[in-house]
């Protein structure tokens, strides 16, 4: 009788952790808002991507003050993207984002404040003519003395050495 009586109270909780958790999931959709890149200049296109199943519904956006809104498109399962290109107009600093998902009365909004940084240049990328750093052309001319240098130094220590085995009979 005991044993029964335990069955069916872990049965019925069972049951209610089962039936709550889609519950506590749907209230955290949306859950997460990336944007990429991070750092970007004006005028440039960010990918905005958000976790949750509501924001594969239509009528779900992206909304800044530095960009448009902006549809979002499912991508897979629990996830959606958008892509904006910011105003050429957006001021430089730290720009929130909010999602609008689902429609209707259903409608969720999240918020990722300073979610990326607007700059008022371009963005550094690397090599290839984007460093304002390296050889100049001083540095270039003092380096092609130096090889210059070394080339006719170790040129007549060859030629001196090579005298000096020939005189001795080598």
């Amino acid at each position: 009788m005991r044993t029964t009586h335990a069955l069916a109270v872990a049965v019925t909780a069972g049951a209610v952790v089962g039936l709550a958790a889609p519950t506590a999931s749907a209230w955290a959709d949306p859950s997460n808002i990336v944007a990429m890149p991070s750092v970007i200049p004006r005028g440039g296109q960010l990918t905005v991507t958000v976790d949750g199943t509501a924001c594969a519904a239509p009528g779900s956006k992206v909304t800044s003050n530095a960009f448009p809104d902006t549809p979002l498109h499912s991508m897979n399962g629990g996830t959606a993207s958008a892509n904006p290109r910011v105003y050429h107009h957006a001021s430089p600093g730290a720009h929130s984002i909010t999602v609008h998902c689902g429609s209707g009365g259903a409608r969720k909004t999240l918020t990722k404040p300073d979610a990326f940084t607007v700059i008022h240049g371009g963005v550094r990328g690397g090599l290839g003519g984007s460093s304002s750093s390296g050889a100049t052309g001083t540095d270039m001319a003092i380096g092609g003395a130096l090889v210059t240098v070394a080339l006719v130094g170790g040129g007549v220590f060859w030629m001196r050495r090579r005298s000096e085995n020939a005189g001795r009979g080598i």
